[in-house]
């Protein structure tokens, strides 16, 4: 009997023993959840990321990291029940709203694709008067930890020039429901105060914004020498360059053409009679009723601007400052007057609006323009003035302008040496994403409830 028992141990050891290989196999053929590939497709370029921008010692910091990468992570019930996906398959996003145009700047660099951080690095712009600027600090920026920027994007320090950067962006875009970007924009070899040129980088961005069915329009920037001719010259080497791809943006304008919609920025910049030159029929460099024609859009600041830009031939007028009260076009409580202006002088009104502004990194000074988010308050009040309006199109300032704070794009929560940055909590890294995605689905209901 004790040799039974001794035997009967022995099998039950070696039965135990086999079944515990047999797991420990099993285990290691089977996909490990952490190592698979997440939604961004950027599980192991987000620790890479982690690691430049040493910020991995942080357990808090690394989980956010990957659920601003990957929200399903840190599942969440999103409005309408439905949780939002960054899957790559274009299909499980939220339909694009056309009628929503963010806009979008391609100015970062970093030295793994541009051999040097580049805008991450703004300087701290001195104050006009010599004796307030006295009192603040100079100097740059020093990233990856220190960047001019108030919050910290969840990417890291990024380029705009990486390809797996423009797909995650892609995808937080059609996670809000944007159908369209509105790129920031130079002419070949020219380029802002504090970057590098960028016109080579659209290619790209047609490219992977197709793949994603997002559209492009082109902000124009108030580069060096910008006038009625080299205004033309540019948009035909625009059109003629890029109108050819599937994801350059047109508009159906009044008349039922479909024409590409260009944003000009500072528009204020050169006189309404330069203007006229281009945009009237009987301008001597007329674009009109040319194949290069298109829809432009110009920026209202002062109240006067509204018949200055009727003059000058524009098509439209939006306000881009993402500051109630900053100027008479950013201020919400003067949309409705801006839009009667605009129906009674067949211009299409396009307001801006925006979650918030905060530039004090790189103007100290400037604090008396900073408006709080109000943990996504702020937004909502915004798209809310919007939407009353009834406008045909709103442009959200912005998705990654994170100098001025007011993007949309996921940021995080970090601290680096003496740099403490804002981030979006107690909400998690998405909320200004679903934010925008609640109020595009609205704004598509209200427009085809109007042409019922």
């Amino acid at each position: 009997m004790a040799r039974f028992r001794q035997k009967s141990c022995v099998t039950v050891t070696a039965l135990a023993l086999l079944i515990f290989v047999i797991t420990v196999i099993l285990k290691t053929l089977t996909p490990d959840a952490n190592n698979s590939v997440d939604a961004f497709g950027l599980v192991a370029f987000a620790h890479q990321r982690q690691g430049e921008n040493h910020i991995q010692g942080n357990s808090d910091v690394e989980i956010l990291t990957r659920a601003a990468v990957a929200p399903n992570a840190m599942a969440k019930q999103a409005p309408e029940g439905k949780e939002l996906s960054f899957d790559s398959d274009a299909r499980d996003f939220p339909p694009p709203n056309y009628n929503i145009h963010a806009f979008y700047y391609t100015w970062y660099g970093n030295p793994q694709f541009d051999g040097r951080y580049i805008h991450w690095n703004h300087p701290l712009l001195p104050h006009w008067d010599p004796k307030v600027a006295e009192g603040y600090p100079k100097g740059r920026h020093q990233p990856p930890d220190d960047i001019g920027a108030n919050f910290y994007p969840a990417l890291g320090a990024y380029s705009s020039r990486d390809p797996s950067v423009v797909e995650a962006h892609m995808q937080q875009l059609r996670t809000a429901a944007i159908g369209v970007l509105a790129v920031s924009w130079y002419p070949p070899g020219m380029k802002d105060d504090n970057g590098e040129p960028t016109d080579d980088i659209v290619p790209l961005i047609l490219e992977v914004a197709d793949k994603y069915k997002v559209k492009v329009a082109f902000h124009i920037e108030p580069y060096e020498g910008r006038d009625d001719t080299s205004m033309l010259k540019n948009i035909k080497y625009i059109v003629e360059k890029y109108g050819g791809h599937p994801a350059f943006f047109r508009y159906k304008s009044s008349a039922g053409k479909l024409l590409p919609l260009f944003y000009i920025y500072d528009s204020y910049l050169q006189s309404g009679d330069i203007w006229a030159q281009m945009l009237k029929t009987n301008g001597k460099s007329s674009i009109r009723n040319t194949p290069y024609d298109g829809i432009f859009v110009a920026l209202l600041v002062e109240e006067k601007h509204k018949r200055e830009i009727l003059d000058a031939g524009f098509d439209g007028i939006y306000t881009y400052f993402a500051t109630s009260g900053f100027s008479y076009g950013s201020s919400h409580h003067n949309w409705k007057s801006i839009k009667d202006f605009c129906d009674g002088n067949n211009l299409i009104f396009i307001p801006s609006v925006g979650p918030g502004y905060i530039d004090t990194s790189i103007r100290p000074w400037n604090f008396q323009n900073t408006r709080n988010r109000i943990n996504g308050k702020y937004y909502e009040t915004s798209l809310s003035a919007a939407l009353a309006t009834k406008p045909q199109i709103i442009s959200v300032t912005s998705f990654n302008e994170w100098h001025e704070g007011t993007q949309i794009e996921t940021a995080i929560p970090k601290t680096g040496g003496q740099t403490a940055y804002l981030d979006y909590l107690p909400n998690k890294p998405t909320v200004y994403l679903e934010i925008t995605r609640r109020w595009a689905m609205k704004f598509r209901e209200d427009q085809e409830g109007e042409d019922l």
